[in-house]
């Protein structure tokens, strides 16, 4: 297991924005953390410095980023692009990051926000934050 008083962070790699969660220090629970936005899909240095930076904030050794296969389990376009964006993080911050299946994980998060009564413009802003939540939190369920 890895150093106690580090963090791990989850996150949720869009088309222009990345949902970002972070764990307690004892990597027990996900908490989100903030969404992430560019204008366009492939302006990443800004979205990079941005993680980068929280990265220093709270002292995060690991990350799991979510890895969008279809239902049937084969991967598409955002796959790739997925895999693109691990090799990045990982020359970039030094840290690394483990792919994270995240089938259904945007079907929970509209579950979850079904049942917190969350609707309309909110709905869509925080979807990605959520997301990043159930995959961090399917990962540090996976630890325990």
């Amino acid at each position: 297991m890895s150093d106690i008083g580090k963090r791990i962070m989850g996150l949720d790699f869009g088309s222009k924005t990345v949902g970002v969660a972070l764990s307690d220090l004892l990597k027990m629970t996900a908490q989100g953390k903030e969404i992430i936005r560019r204008e366009r899909e492939n302006h990443l240095r800004q979205t990079c410095a941005r993680i980068e930076e929280l990265i220093q904030e709270n002292d995060v050794e690991l990350i799991v980023l979510g890895y969008p296969k279809y239902l049937n389990g084969t991967e598409g376009e955002r796959a790739e692009k997925t895999k693109e964006f691990k090799e990045m993080l990982e020359r970039r911050t030094g840290l690394d990051v483990i792919l994270w299946d995240e089938r259904l994980t945007t079907v929970a998060a509209d579950r979850y926000m079904d049942e917190a009564g969350i609707k309309g413009a909110k709905r869509k802003e925080l979807v990605d934050e959520i997301a990043a939540v159930f995959i961090l939190q399917g990962y540090l369920d996976s630890l325990n």
